[in-house]
Parts: structure tokens; C-alpha cells; sequence
């Protein structure tokens, strides 16, 4: 018994038909026998056995579905016409150099029979007539499923795309095809709008605006053969055939399905594009968000739904999860979802996910690709966009799909860099007014968000030109203070509980709580009350430097503040003495000692009186660019230059016994008073963070030991 025979036996018929075979099977020039072999209830021929075999256990499989049949014939003469516009060297310019991958002709391809199902569906919801069923009006099987069918043949190199969309008149196939850069779709849209009939709403799903994208399949193909028929109730159907060399034939053909195929005869470098899974993979890619169900070798192709076009409030979380693995490549739950359109100042539908694991290494190197997808009628333009978003938000992942995109003649590279930045901005201020909203209203969610992805906002500050945009960022930093440990605050929050007649915000880096505390810079502030934030990552005071200005007030640096105020504001006269400090003329004799001492390496020394407990400080003009400068630059030069770029001033507290004992020492033991002047300002580098590697201090440390001990 027959395959076929032992699968209708299983549908309880207890005999097939030829016309259940006619649909089985495609048409050939067997079929007809083959069926009438059923009729007289004989065996099909031998020859059916081996040829249909697989076709049979295809249809056997669930969900499978092709309409693609190779039972198109030409007929008649055939009429030779050459392209309108249009010259050989257009054709080579928009088949071959137009685009910088190849797979994108499928992109185009799917998109023109997309263009073709929404013009058919279009048409058919605004037909006075349709009422009726089967035909409707002046269209024929108006009633059938609108649907693109992809196949592939890897033994013929062939390629074949077929839909069930509005087809193509004699006239219509000699003016989309025939010439190069006219757009049906855009032509079919002004008709539209011209009659009244074309509003924003009806003709959105249609994605054709230059006319070039059906050439884009000579970049791959010898020869290409279309066969269409048109809706219209009695259209013949036609075959149009060109392999790219300036001219093309039509002729009328039988058996021709109502719709459009395109069969693509490759050349020999481009049979990967014969490859189902090569074409699944580009479906995947470009055109997995069609509004029309997409068949590949009878299995539906595009299954997942583009839901960033969807109501917000229906999309489930089951949807956003499955959504997010597939546009992330991953295989987490997003943390954040951020779903949202708009049509002011540009169209815009965007769904943006923020991860909820840790960036990788990749991530945070600036290199990294970004994460969002751009889109335009449901149909990928750049997987990785490139200004769509800044650099700092590379982490984010999903879509964004806005009409108001402008695009070059491939649609790949976008146009007009005016509406870009304004949609760049469109998304940036929506992303971190999303992000200040989780900050208040799930604050301990967005605290573990941002100690993974902190250091991004930080950055965005960092290379950010705007002002007003840095602020944005700055909102949603968070910081220790000095005020509480284990709790951090916003910018707002700390400019909130500022003292009356504070006018500056001020920082203080550090590696830890301990050390911030214990820093000489901050006695001053402890001691008047002020609050001061601690930036325990070594980037936090360049990050601060940057932003330079929070709500019209200056951050400042505790290091800096202690520079700019006189020694006199705390405790000193108007001669410069602090109580329980040197006289005057010993400080007279020591400053322009020190100075002696350490020329070279100071270009000024000064008593200060912002300091308890510490015998001195080094202070420079911008101490956060001073430690970079540092910690990345120094090395390469010398040590006299070091010193002569950084410009330390050399403070000292007066009314500290180290202080005091080395006045002494200077009459007394000169040679001692000199290696501790040095050892002092050694100790006052280290502490400002301006030394590269502390171990080069260990030798004149013990040549200070060495010689206090001789006396012993």
C-alpha cells in the first residue's frame, strides 16, 4: 500500500480521489496519471513512490502548509522590452553596489510581498462590495489567507518566494519592474491619499519607499523569473524574466496562483541562499515581525509576535520575557521593562529592557556594540544601531520602530542627522525619566540596579556635551555621606538637607569610610558640620569634576576648598597666628626653610589653619585631574616634571607638635630636619593620592629611622 493511500486509510477514507491527489501532489506531467491509476482503485506507478515520498511525510507533519507548486507554463510569444530608466550602469549600481550584505535581498523581497498582502487586505476592507464571500466584487477569491511562502532547492540552486497578495496586470508588472527607482508601494500610497482614502492609520503596514529593493535579487541571481497574476476577476496570469543584463520579457502563462512568485535561479558563489537554515536565519533576522505569517519549506517562520506595536497594558510578562531572550540573544528576565510610544516630536514605538545579570566584561568596554534594534514597519534596519542611542546605554536591549526614521536608498544607513539627534534625545530623556520614576517608587530594586550598572550613568556624565543632560544623569547617582554610613543619597536629596547658606556641594574620594574619616581635608568640614559625599570608586571625583554644576550649585572638592580659603578664616590673626602655634617670626624662619628644603618639588609653602590633628597637606589646583594624571600618565615622565606640572602647595599646621619639633630641629640638627621636612611632604603625597607606587618612599623612610636612631 501507498504512502499516500496508508495516510487517507488513517483519515478513515476508504478510497482517495484524484482531486485529493491534485492537491497532495504538485502538478506535473504525471500527476494526471497518477490519479487516474486511484480512480480504477489501482496501484500509483512506481515512479510516484520514490519522487513524493517526502512530500508525504511533510504532510503528515503538524502545521505543515505550502502553497508553492512548479506548475507555472509560459505560453504564447513573448514580448522583449527594455528597462525604462534607465540604463545598464543604474542596474549594476542598485543590484551590486548598492548594498553591503547580500542577504539583505531577502529582506527586500519579503518586504514587497508584505507591501503586496497589505495593499490586497487594503483594498478589500474599503471594496463596496465586500459583503459578499468567495469573490467580492471585482476581486477574485477574496476570501483567501493572506500569506508568504518561502522555498528553497539546494540541487537546482533555487530560491523561491511566493504570496498571496494583490498580483500584477500586464501594465503594473511593465511599470514596477520595468522600472528602476519607481516604488509601487509609494505610488499605490499617493493614490491613496490623493482619493481621499489613504490615512495614517490604513496605510502604515506598508513598508516600500524607493522602488529598488525586487533589483537587490540580482545580487545573487543568474536569472530571475516572476510569476503574477492579479486580483482583478478575470487577469490572465504573466511571467516576467531578466537575468540583469538591461532587458526584460514578459508572456502570458497558465496555472499561474493569484498573487506574486519570484523564483531566484543563483549563481554558483551565492547557494548558501538555497539553504533553509541560511534563510531561516535572515528571516530571524530582518523580517521576523512582518505583519503576515511567513512560510519556510511549509513551516511557519515568524512566530514571535512584535509586541512593541501592542497596548502596553496587554502585553503579559510571559510575552516580555520570551520577547527579551529573543532580541538579547540571552537567556535571563529582564529587570526593567520600559514599553512606550509615542507621535510627538517624532513617530516612535520603542520596548527597551534593561538585563537583570551583571554587564560582562564585553559590555563594559566601550567598543561594545549597542543593544537596540532599530525598526521601521516592523522590518530590521540595523540590528546594532549605532546613534540611536548614546554610548552609555549600550547595556539596554529590545526595539525601536518609528516612520519618521530617514533613510538612505538601501535602508541601511540613516539620513538626515537633525532627526536623528531628536529622536536620540527623545529616547535618552525617556530612558532616564523611566529610571528616576523605579528610583522612587521601588527604590531597593534600583539600588541593586545600579551597583551592576552604575558606573554606565557615570560614564554618560563623563561624555555627555549637554549640561542640562548631565544633570538628568546626575539624579540618579547614588552616595555615602559623611552624615551616616551604609545609606546612600541622591544629589537631590543632599541638596535638600543642605545647611542655610551652603552654596557648594562638597566631595571627598576615598578608598573607604575609614579613610575618608580620617582624611585631613575633611577636619575642617567634620568640624563646622557640613556634609560631605564619599566617592569610594576611583572615577567618582573625575565623574563629579564633570558634572561641575547640580542645580546652580558647585561641587567641589573638600581638597579644593581647603585651597582657595585663607589660613586666617579658622583661628588666625590678621599676622597669620593661629593659637597654640609657632610664633610668627618661627614661622618667618621655617617657611622659607621648607621651601629650600624641598625646592624642586613645591611651588609654595603656607601655613593653614583648617588642620587638628594632621601636621600638614599638599594641596593642587584640580586634585581629581592631578590623581589621574597620575595614576595614567606619570610614568612617562620624569620626576622633576611630575612635580613641575602638579604645582603642590605644601601646607602646614602650626600648633602641631611635629611641626613645632621641627623648628627646632632646624638650629639643632639640620641634617635630621631635613630628612623629616622630606619624610612630611613624602606623607602628605601619599595621603593626597598623588604618589604612583608608595614603595619608592621606603628608602628615605629608613634613612630617617637610621638617623634618629644613631642617637641611641
Amino acid at each position: 500500500m501507498s504512502v499516500v493511500n496508508r495516510l487517507l486509510r488513517v483519515g478513515r477514507l476508504i478510497r482517495p480521489s484524484a482531486s485529493l491527489a491534485r492537491c497532495l501532489l504538485p502538478a506535473t506531467g504525471h500527476q494526471s496519471a497518477w490519479a487516474n491509476s486511484i480512480q480504477v482503485n489501482q496501484h500509483p506507478p512506481q515512479w510516484c513512490l520514490s519522487s513524493h515520498r517526502t512530500l508525504s511525510t511533510k504532510v503528515a507533519e503538524e502545521g505543515y502548509h505550502s502553497i508553492i507548486r512548479d506548475h507555472e507554463k509560459a505560453v504564447g510569444s513573448s514580448d522583449k522590452h527594455e528597462f525604462q530608466a534607465e540604463t545598464r550602469m543604474l542596474l549594476d549600481i542598485v543590484a551590486r553596489s548598492l548594498y553591503s550584505d547580500k542577504e539583505v535581498f531577502v529582506r527586500e523581497l519579503v518586504s514587497n510581498a508584505s507591501d503586496a498582502l497589505e495593499k490586497f487586505r487594503f483594498l478589500i476592507q474599503t471594496s463596496t462590495d465586500a459583503a459578499s464571500a468567495g469573490e467580492v466584487g471585482e476581486f477574485a477569491e477574496a476570501d483567501r489567507s493572506l500569506e508568504i511562502h518561502i522555498g528553497t532547492n539546494k540541487q537546482d540552486r533555487q530560491l523561491t518566494i511566493q504570496d498571496t497578495g494583490i498580483g500584477m496586470t500586464r501594465e503594473e508588472l511593465v511599470a514596477n519592474l520595468g522600472t528602476i527607482a519607481r516604488s509601487g508601494s509609494k505610488h499605490f500610497i499617493e493614490q491613496l491619499k490623493d482619493s481621499g482614502r489613504g490615512t495614517q492609520e490604513n496605510v502604515q503596514n506598508i513598508i516600500g519607499q524607493f522602488g529598488v529593493g525586487f533589483y537587490s535579487a540580482f545580487m545573487v541571481a543568474d536569472r530571475v523569473d516572476v510569476y503574477t497574476r492579479s486580483s482583478r476577476t478575470g487577469a490572465p496570469g504573466l511571467k516576467w524574466s531578466s537575468d540583469g543584463s538591461g532587458t526584460f520579457e514578459i508572456q502570458e502563462a497558465e496555472n499561474v496562483a493569484i498573487g506574486t512568485k519570484i523564483v531566484i535561479h543563483l549563481k554558483a558563489d551565492c547557494r548558501e541562499f538555497s539553504d533553509e537554515d541560511r534563510i531561516r536565519e535572515v528571516i530571524r533576522r530582518y523580517s521576523n515581525f512582518v505583519g503576515s505569517p511567513i512560510f519556510l519549506n511549509g513551516k511557519q517562520a515568524n512566530q514571535i509576535q512584535p509586541i512593541w506595536l501592542m497596548e502596553p497594558k496587554q502585553v503579559t510578562p510571559e510575552q516580555h520575557n520570551e520577547f527579551y531572550r529573543f532580541v538579547g540573544n540571552t537567556f535571563d528576565t529582564p529587570r526593567f521593562t520600559l514599553h512606550y510610544k509615542t507621535d510627538v516630536p517624532l513617530s516612535i514605538r520603542a520596548l527597551l529592557y534593561f538585563p537583570e545579570g551583571k554587564p560582562g566584561l564585553f559590555e563594559m568596554s566601550r567598543d561594545a556594540d549597542g543593544g537596540v534594534a532599530l525598526y521601521t514597519r516592523k522590518v530590521l534596519i540595523q540590528s546594532k544601531t549605532e546613534n540611536l542611542l548614546p554610548k552609555w546605554l549600550r547595556f539596554l536591549k529590545g526595539v525601536v520602530d518609528s516612520e519618521d526614521i530617514p533613510l538612505n536608498l538601501s535602508r541601511e544607513l540613516l539620513q538626515n542627522s537633525a532627526l536623528i539627534r531628536k529622536l536620540r534625545t527623545a529616547l535618552t530623556n525617556r530612558t532616564l525619566r523611566f529610571l528616576h520614576d523605579r528610583s522612587q517608587k521601588e527604590p531597593e530594586s534600583y539600588d541593586k540596579f545600579y551597583k551592576d550598572y552604575g558606573l554606565f550613568l557615570k560614564e554618560g556624565i563623563v561624555t555627555s556635551q549637554e549640561q542640562q543632560e548631565k544633570e538628568e544623569i546626575a539624579k540618579l547617582l547614588r552616595f555615602e555621606t559623611s552624615k551616616e554610613a551604609n545609606q546612600t543619597v541622591s544629589l537631590p536629596e543632599y541638596c535638600q538637607r543642605q545647611a542655610e547658606g551652603q552654596k557648594d556641594i562638597y566631595y571627598l574620594a576615598a578608598p573607604n569610610r575609614t579613610l575618608a574619616e580620617a582624611s585631613p581635608y575633611y577636619e575642617s568640614l567634620k568640624k563646622r558640620g557640613i556634609e560631605v559625599l564619599f566617592c569610594y570608586e576611583a572615577y567618582d571625583e573625575l565623574v563629579l569634576m564633570q558634572l561641575g554644576m547640580y542645580l546652580g550649585k558647585n561641587l567641589v572638592s573638600v581638597e579644593k576648598e581647603m585651597r582657595r580659603s585663607d589660613a586666617t578664616s579658622e583661628g588666625a590673626d590678621g599676622d597669620g597666628l593661629i593659637e597654640g602655634s609657632l610664633l610668627k617670626t618661627q614661622i618667618d624662619e621655617l617657611l622659607p626653610w621648607l621651601k629650600e628644603k624641598l625646592t624642586g618639588k613645591v611651588s609654595n609653602v603656607k601655613t593653614t589653619g583648617k588642620l587638628d590633628t594632621h601636621p600638614c597637606v599638599v594641596t593642587v589646583e584640580e586634585m581629581a585631574a592631578a590623581r589621574h594624571f597620575i595614576k595614567t600618565q606619570s610614568h612617562n615622565i620624569s620626576e622633576e616634571n611630575r612635580y613641575a606640572l602638579l604645582q603642590p602647595q605644601f601646607e602646614i599646621n602650626p600648633k602641631h607638635p611635629i611641626i613645632k619639633k621641627l623648628h627646632k630641629l632646624t638650629g639643632s640638627d639640620p641634617e635630621l630636619a631635613e630628612l623629616l621636612a622630606k619624610q612630611l611632604f613624602s606623607n602628605a603625597m601619599v595621603g593626597a593620592g598623588l604618589v604612583d607606587d608608595p614603595r619608592m618612599l621606603l628608602t628615605s623612610m629608613n634613612d630617617l629611622l637610621q638617623k634618629v636612631l644613631d642617637k641611641h
